[in-house]
């Protein structure tokens, strides 16, 4: 459990390790670490932050995380991908960050962020500025396109099923097919998303906006992944279908075959 004391002193680590740290220029708290989400911060909640270089630097600077706090007590780092890192204190409280100079940087997206180093040329602040322009412009449902993905998740899902690649038909119906259902919902009801919600992940905090729809999705996919992928259908069209003219019918009475047709347990 990381109490608040907690949290906030491995932030003033955070500030000062960059700040004596050459080579840093810049530190970006994001999500529930940033100011502006503080509200929501809770035991469960990590320091997701940028740390900024100078232009040119980020792949010399990232040989070293000496400038993250308590170094003593972390039990482990990881890279995820290039420029991304995780930190693992004994605790369990954990760092996701991306390391690296703003250029490294120039698709990044952010919601809600802090800028708290930043240089004189503002180089921090303006990074977030065009991330933040850049989750805006992302932030958009095409439900027509997403049921339609659903529908075909869901079906290439119970091919890899059939097949016995048990773990590839899981992803395709349990994150992917989620995935679009969820987008599809929040696009076909955009008035039920409120401020709650992330910009950037739409599955987040999809609980508190459709408690409902949330929780028979979970207990859908709670079952092996047939089941589960031919729960999601039926919710798909059971919330999707009725008295709206952008639902592929023709596609879903199509894929309801096929799912039907060869189900193992016919007779």
């Amino acid at each position: 459990m990381t109490s608040p004391e907690r949290f906030d002193a491995l932030t003033e680590g955070l500030v000062a390790g960059v700040r004596g740290q050459g080579g840093l220029i810049g530190l970006v708290l994001l999500g529930s670490a940033s100011t502006e989400a503080g509200a929501r911060r809770d035991e469960w909640s990590d320091h997701d932050f940028f740390a900024l270089t100078e232009p040119g630097r980020g792949a010399q600077a990232r040989r070293s995380l000496a400038w993250l706090p308590d170094r003593e007590r972390i039990v482990l780092t990881a890279r995820e991908g290039e420029i991304g890192f995780v930190a693992l204190y004994d605790d369990g409280h954990v760092f996701e960050f991306a390391f690296s100079d703003a250029a490294e940087l120039s698709g990044a997206v952010a919601g809600e962020a802090t800028v708290v180093v930043d240089d004189a040329e503002g180089t921090t602040a303006a990074l977030i500025e065009r991330s933040r322009r850049r989750a805006a412009a992302a932030d958009r449902f095409d439900p027509e396109n997403d049921v339609r993905l659903v529908l075909v998740k869901l079906l290439i899902g119970v091919g890899r099923a059939r097949r016995g690649e048990t773990l590839a038909a899981g992803s395709f119906v349990r994150q992917w097919a989620v995935a679009h259902l969820v987008r599809a919902l929040r696009g076909r009801f955009a008035d039920r998303s409120t401020a709650h919600r992330d910009a950037i992940d739409p599955v987040r905090r999809f609980e508190r906006d459709f408690p409902f729809e949330a929780s028979r999705i979970a207990e859908a996919v709670a079952h092996p992944v047939e089941q589960a992928a031919r729960e999601l259908f039926e919710l798909t069209r059971t919330w999707l279908e009725p008295e709206w003219d952008g639902f592929p019918t023709a596609a879903a009475d199509a894929v309801a075959r096929r799912l039907d047709g060869s189900r193992p347990d016919r007779a």
